[in-house]
């Protein structure tokens, strides 16, 4: 049998949002329609086909194998729509695209905003998603072509992917200049794990992964606050509130203005490098591959 499919782009793109959001309502506001047009739209696509696509309940919905191979499908559509409109926007009034790029903490408040700026002032009709993720989620995001590009620590299993060499990004322990600890110019956080904490709030890309190697070397951080930014971490902790694990780099831009001291961080896992990321390079359009190339030149520079 054959099934009268008439699923236009917009149908695509709403059924995409739905799975990555986890419900109805949520993916109805990413593609900028109301509720009830979003689960008309679904609901014709599941007669359509004859098939669910979804299931729900009351936490939302997930989809199904047939849902699941829809997604794939509408992901090798849509990015090969961008794909042409971007190489054709080439011979025209110039480059046209959104890019979705997601980044850990380090990347997001460290390197990428003025890396980002000079882009988009270079490039006034391409848009671009930017959001904080841990890294082991980014790069499951790129396998799936969930995202274009991302930035991610070298921990991360980096299997199936392309990577380039972007930042060193290791992590150094901050005390207040009159702390206890100031006197070190070392330790390990299970030496100081003891202490109060000053982090960044729950959900943060580097707060989890701080978490997680206290967890394994059997450790429970107690934090006395947890804040939005790296910046407000390191004012908060020159204020003797607590001792925190920042990138070395914003410890060191800080270091004056927040009256704190920076210490090295003997552990293996603080001592990382940010790559960037993609599935196949070959494979992007042409305005993500103008990003990926801006964003690898700041790269080359500091290596020579």
């Amino acid at each position: 049998m054959i099934f009268p499919m008439r699923f236009d782009l917009t149908d695509l793109r709403l059924f995409l949002n739905v799975q990555e959001a986890g419900t109805i309502t949520a993916g109805a506001q990413r593609s900028h329609m109301t509720l009830a047009s979003a689960s008309e739209r679904i609901k014709g696509m599941e007669e359509a086909l004859g098939v669910a696509l979804l299931v729900r309940d009351r936490r939302g919905v997930q989809a199904t194998p047939a849902g699941r191979t829809l997604a794939h499908h509408a992901r090798v559509v849509l990015q090969q729509m961008d794909r042409m409109r971007g190489e054709l926007d080439g011979y025209g009034k110039g480059l046209q695209g959104h890019v979705r790029l997601l980044c850990n903490t380090s990347a997001m408040s460290e390197y990428l905003p003025e890396i980002l700026g000079a882009f988009l002032t270079r490039h006034p009709r391409i848009s671009i998603d930017l959001e904080e993720r841990l890294s082991y989620e980014i790069a499951d995001a790129l396998r799936a072509g969930m995202a274009d590009i991302g930035v991610v620590a070298d921990s991360a299993d980096l299997q199936g992917l392309e990577t380039y060499a972007f930042r060193r990004d290791p992590l150094a322990l901050i005390v207040a200049k009159g702390h206890e600890l100031a006197q070190l110019s070392s330790a390990s956080l299970a030496q100081v794990a003891d202490h109060d904490f000053v982090g960044l709030v729950e959900g943060s890309a580097l707060q989890e992964h701080v978490t997680h190697h206290a967890r394994r070397a059997g450790k429970q951080l107690s934090y006395r606050v947890r804040l939005r930014s790296i910046d407000a971490v390191c004012r908060m902790v020159g204020q003797g509130i607590g001792i925190g694990v920042v990138p070395k780099t914003a410890a060191a831009r800080c270091a004056r203005s927040a009256g704190i001291k920076r210490l090295a961080l003997t552990d293996a896992w603080a001592s990382r490098n940010l790559m960037l990321c993609v599935r196949s390079a070959d494979e992007l359009p042409v305005y993500v591959k103008q990003m990926l190339r801006h964003l690898l030149e700041p790269a080359l520079d500091s290596a020579l």
